[in-house]
């Protein structure tokens, strides 16, 4: 049996230490090897890391790129059109002009992709969620919508609408049941919260495109008000009327 490297550089230090003489040409032939290797015994007791081979290239390495692609259609593609290997196969010929391996080559390949690509956009769906956190500051903005209630009304479910000006940073909301979405209503709830409140938002209050403000909506964010909700606005001091939509 022979020697393994760790022995095979032990030995040769050891015949340099009994013998310190000796000639490393002497020690090659000795225990066979070059005397490249008797001066890495030499200098260090422990055998440098082996060079692991360079990995041959395959003859499929230039169909990898278009299979991928194939199955990365195949994400998010209906589970019957989505491609077999053999369909891969066959597209490599007949779009690439790509025939220089055999089916069960192009199938193994297949067979270790498509579960590593569905990881991968699965590992990039992960990294790109997230959210971004909204900063109010107390007392600054408040926002405003109605939406249908229904109540009891003389012993008659009846459909109501609810007005609710929520405060953005408390969460505390004010809600008041009108029978309609008029102005009348509209401007009756503003009134009613800030009471409740015990003052108006300083800074602004959010609003959907709500009929009984806006006359018309126009591009991007800009809105045509009415003139009641102009001259409301005025009275209290209501900076300006974003929409959120």
């Amino acid at each position: 049996m022979g020697l393994s490297r760790a022995e095979l550089y032990a030995a040769i230090r050891r015949d340099k230490r009994l013998d310190p003489e000796v000639s490393q040409r002497t020690l090659g032939e000795k225990y066979g090897v070059h005397r490249r290797t008797v001066r890495q015994a030499l200098n260090s007791a422990v055998p440098p890391p082996r060079k692991k081979p360079a990995p041959r290239a395959s003859v499929l390495d230039p169909a990898k790129g278009w299979i991928d692609a194939m199955l990365r259609e195949d994400l998010a593609a209906p589970r019957k059109q989505k491609h077999t290997a053999r369909r891969i196969f066959q597209r490599l010929a007949q779009e690439h002009g790509f025939d220089l391996v055999s089916y069960s080559t192009v199938s193994d390949y297949v067979a270790l992709r498509r579960p590593q690509i569905q990881v991968e956009d699965q590992e990039g769906r992960r990294h790109l969620a997230g959210m971004v956190p909204q900063v109010h500051l107390p007392g600054e903005e408040a926002e405003v919508d109605f939406a249908d209630v229904w109540v009891r009304l003389a012993g008659e479910v009846t459909k109501c609408n609810l007005f609710t000006l929520r405060m953005s940073y408390s969460g505390k909301a004010v809600h008041r049941v009108y029978a309609s979405q008029a102005q009348e209503s509209f401007m009756e709830g503003h009134v009613e919260a800030f009471n409740v409140l015990g003052g108006v938002p300083s800074r602004h209050i959010r609003y959907d495109n709500l009929k009984p403000a806006v006359n018309r909506v126009c591009t991007g964010r800009s809105r045509v008000e009415s003139e009641r909700w102009t001259s409301f606005r005025s009275h209290y001091l209501l900076t300006e009327l974003l929409g959120t939509s």
